[in-house]
């Protein structure tokens, strides 16, 4: 007798996409911003905006700058852009070409939300971190996950040391279906979590992109530091 293993492959097709081409604002029907202080409890240095010093596209890709100039009380500024009430989705796969600021005190993140967080919360709503760095800790790339006894200190999340993070582009992905999300870097998946109905990980999330200056993950800023830029190629989704 002969064991026969069938592999069916499921071809994705590509449903959502900045391909960040036209000089700019960001596309104002897919972004919207964040505004204010404080990082939402993240004591970060920085002050939202949504000024086009902040969040631009020029040259075929999207920079989120922050900067060290003194705005509403902060110290520094930048942005934070979410496509919240905008797009959301539920299981598919997230392709971010990105090259991460250098700095230290430097926070980029492209990452995702629950949709019903306003309803129950964080981190009942569950949080999907596709790409973060942190300037203290050059090159290595953090993919985690966030949801209730499993958030800040304690979340699930693993790391992997890449070269030249702030000097090159590399893709950040995201394969999140309903028994598994992987997060990967350059093809290469260092996290892997067994997804089922008991995580919160079934359901509509939005995306995030933001650069935060400091706080509880960051650190420390360098008192040299004048500006740092979070550069986005492409964002995609397939489904």
């Amino acid at each position: 007798s002969k064991s026969i293993s069938i592999t069916v492959d499921v071809e994705l097709a590509l449903v959502w996409s900045d391909e960040f081409n036209t000089d700019g604002l960001p596309d104002p029907a897919k972004w919207g911003y964040d505004l204010g202080a404080g990082g939402w409890g993240n004591a970060e240095a920085e002050y939202y905006t949504n000024r086009k010093e902040n969040a631009s596209v020029s040259n075929g890709t999207l920079k989120i700058t922050a900067l060290k100039e003194n705005y509403s009380g902060s110290a520094y500024t930048s942005a934070r852009l979410l496509t919240r009430d905008k797009y959301a989705f539920t299981f598919g796969k997230v392709e971010v070409k990105a090259k991460v600021p250098s700095g230290i005190g430097t926070w980029p993140a492209v990452w995702m939300l629950g949709s019903n967080i306003d309803l129950i919360g964080w981190p009942a709503c569950g949080e999907i971190d596709i790409v973060e760095h942190i300037g203290r800790e050059q090159n290595k790339i953090f993919g985690t996950l966030h949801y209730t006894g499993h958030s800040g200190g304690n979340a699930n999340g693993s790391t992997k040391v890449i070269a030249n993070a702030s000097t090159e582009f590399h893709i950040y992905t995201l394969d999140w279906a309903p028994n598994f999300i992987k997060i990967s870097v350059d093809n290469q998946v260092y996290h892997s979590v067994f997804n089922s109905m008991e995580l919160p990980f079934n359901r509509d999330f939005f995306i995030i992109m933001n650069l935060a200056m400091g706080g509880n993950f960051a650190g420390p800023i360098d008192p040299a530091f004048i500006s740092a830029t979070l550069e986005i190629d492409y964002i995609r989704v397939y489904r």
